[in-house]
């Protein structure tokens, strides 16, 4: 059975950061494309980055323009998780953060074409 689970959400300033973490288990963690998307009340699940294996070393990232330069991805593959760094966090970021994975290696930003998530983690900004 898959499971992903999402931790490290929160309250903080507006300017500060956060790191959300994603536990995957249940399916070949290098297999999956890994992504981070959000949500916020009233709105459609947005995509925030993705990761995918290229081959057993090399990574491949992409990044809504809204979070580049602020949010980075990354895994570790020895505890099957995935990261999402998020500094000079805006009020805009509030959001309920949920991550997906695609099988493949392809870096899709479209929610239905992931095919497993998980129940999301709370991200709250304040200005």
């Amino acid at each position: 059975q898959v499971h992903l689970v999402e931790s490290g959400g929160g309250l903080v300033q507006a300017g500060g950061s956060l790191r959300l973490s994603c536990v995957v288990s249940g399916l070949a963690f290098r297999r999956y494309a890994m992504g981070w998307f959000r949500q916020a009340p009233g709105k459609e699940r947005e995509f925030v980055a993705a990761l995918s294996y290229v081959s057993y070393s090399v990574e491949n990232a992409a990044y809504a323009d809204s979070v580049k330069g602020r949010f980075t991805i990354s895994s570790d593959s020895a505890e099957n998780t995935v990261h999402l760094q998020m500094n000079s966090l805006k009020a805009e970021d509030t959001a309920v953060y949920y991550c997906g994975a695609d099988f493949g290696t392809r870096l899709s930003t479209v929610v239905d074409e992931y095919e497993f998530w998980g129940q999301g983690t709370q991200v709250t900004v304040s200005s």
